[in-house]
């Protein structure tokens, strides 16, 4: 049996992007654009007898913008996917940010591309990819990635300590992608301004968005957060972000460990990577690193979670349900590498039993 083509609405106010995402949705065979339309109150009259199965969304737009609609859309189709589009400057990160957190599924930034047919690449590398991700209709509306046969290389055997010998955690690490400001949002504010170890993250994003992640999720928080730099110093109950398009690592300096940041090549098409900075962790840290994989896209994580299993840490990954996109746990949790798998709700409490050095042995 096929499966229906995956019915999309552009809301976008220039007639030039609006061309530029049709062309570009309309070169794979499984999407179908059946509406295009320049502001926010015209896609909400075209929501009411369409039948539409996901919208793009321009962040800034005449008579009602983005984020206006996003909120009005939310009110009658509280589910619907809709990703925000929106242009790679401190604006359009402040109104994709605040999207987020208000219930959009993702965001592209539009394409900074010299040529039409560099912008048309742009669009059909990092929009169609989540428009799939967010649309899969296998099992429920959530995406489930299908594992491709014998992509996984041969592990070795899981690490095996009993509570007497686990050390406490000292530091941890947390990777996370698509979904993950929202995830962090109702993770971080959890844990208490008293928490005692350093917090290290890398979330997917271009610059500008780490920053105003960061911003947004120290105003939510309890505990210090912001964007890191090169030569900052791990303190305890301090969250540090990767920068966008910096990779991030530590460096144990005296009794000290501090970042570096650095722009080498991308590793799982992504900089920063998970992989990156969790392999860093595992050299300094050891036994002492707790690994939190969240909810996203790929499997970026998956190596970087061997190098702390195998150095003896602990690895926590969120379960399928709580997850927008269950792919980087997943990959995890089907290697064998998770210590628990847990719904977000339950993450902070385990991170601070871990912490305190206050958990069983599974």
């Amino acid at each position: 049996m096929l499966m229906s083509k995956i019915r999309i609405l552009i809301v976008d106010d220039s007639v030039i992007v609006r061309s530029l995402l049709n062309k570009a949705l309309s070169t794979d065979p499984s999407l179908e654009v059946v509406g295009s339309v320049p502001n926010g109150r015209l896609a909400l009259k075209k929501l009411q007898y369409a039948n539409i199965d996901l919208v793009t969304l321009d962040v800034e737009m005449p008579e009602m913008n983005g984020l206006e609609t996003l909120i009005e859309i939310r009110k009658i189709h509280p589910r619907l996917p809709v990703i925000m589009f929106s242009q790679r400057t401190k604006r359009g990160a402040e109104v994709t940010l605040d999207a987020l957190f208000y219930g959009a599924s993702d965001y592209v930034t539009k394409p900074q591309a010299e040529s039409k047919e560099a912008a048309l690449q742009h669009i059909c590398n990092e929009l169609i990819p989540k428009i799939k991700a967010l649309c899969h209709r296998e099992e429920s509306p959530k995406f489930r990635e299908t594992e491709p046969p014998n992509t996984l290389p041969p592990l070795p055997p899981p690490y095996r300590s009993s509570i007497e010998t686990r050390q406490k955690v000292e530091m941890v690490a947390i990777g996370v992608s698509t979904g993950g400001p929202t995830a962090l949002a109702a993770l971080l504010p959890e844990l208490s301004r008293f928490f005692s170890v350093p917090i290290v993250i890398v979330q997917h994003m271009p610059p500008l968005f780490t920053q105003r992640l960061a911003d947004s999720l120290a105003e939510r928080s309890a505990i210090k957060v912001s964007e890191a730099a090169s030569g900052d110093i791990l303190k305890a109950g301090h969250v540090l972000i990767a920068p966008g398009d910096y990779h991030l690592v530590l460096e144990r300096e005296g009794t000290s460990v501090k970042t570096i940041t650095h722009q080498g090549a991308k590793e799982n098409s992504c900089r920063p990577s998970v992989d990156v900075l969790f392999r860093s962790v595992a050299q300094i840290y050891r036994e002492q690193a707790l690994a939190v994989i969240l909810t996203g896209m790929g499997q970026d994580g998956l190596k970087g979670c061997e190098a702390i299993k195998a150095a003896g840490g602990h690895i926590l990954a969120q379960d399928q349900d709580s997850s927008l996109i269950w792919g980087m746990p997943r990959f995890v949790v089907n290697a064998g590498l998770a210590d628990k798998v847990l719904p977000l709700n339950q993450m902070a409490t385990e991170i601070t039993r871990r912490v305190k050095k206050e958990f069983r042995q599974i």
